[in-house]
């Protein structure tokens, strides 16, 4: 069991538990097992520190080799824990992306402890598909996006099984797996 302060390992556990667990994503699994997702822990307490490392991050992942890192998520505990703040920062780390050349090479999806869709109220479990225990971004490859949708059928039904799943769940089952201890799992 991950120590309740450990941002990495609780990251961990709900990749393993929420994301893979209820299958919301269902590239996650494999990409986890062979071991090609990087966890960074950012210690930035500024939106312009976070965007630095965002930089870093970036520029790592697009050097790495993708049979070792395919994908990265830099957690960011200390910084953007307002939603909105983090939604707005959204479109600082998407033009970061742009200045460095890497559009069409890397993407970047959101994750936060209070995601909310815009279409949606802040109770509606389908949120929880972009919630995650601390705030955090996401960074792909476009390549293997792509080979991902080509591989899987109908990658646009996605969002639409992953709402049904997560509206089917019995109340509080989800916030309980956002936590680092499940007591049903004992």
């Amino acid at each position: 069991m991950p120590h309740e302060t450990d941002p990495l390992a609780l990251t961990r556990s709900w990749v393993e538990r929420v994301v893979i667990g209820l299958n919301l994503c269902p590239f996650a699994k494999a990409v986890q097992a062979r071991g090609q997702v990087r966890y960074r822990l950012s210690f930035a307490t500024t939106a312009a520190a976070l965007l630095l490392e965002l930089e870093d991050e970036l520029k790592s992942l697009q050097a790495a080799d993708p049979a070792l890192v395919d994908t990265s998520l830099l957690v960011h505990p200390h910084v953007l824990q307002d939603f909105h703040d983090y939604n707005d920062f959204l479109a600082d780390a998407d033009a970061q992306l742009a200045r460095l050349g890497l559009e069409g090479e890397l993407q970047i999806a959101s994750f936060h402890p209070d995601y909310c869709f815009a279409d949606s109220t802040p109770d509606d479990l389908a949120n929880y598909s972009n919630r995650s225990p601390f705030p955090l971004l996401h960074l792909l490859r476009e390549a293997s996006v792509s080979r991902a949708v080509d591989a899987f059928p109908d990658t646009a039904r996605i969002y639409e099984r992953n709402i049904a799943t997560l509206r089917a769940l019995e109340p509080g089952v989800v916030q309980r797996l956002l936590r680092e201890h499940d007591p049903e799992q004992d």
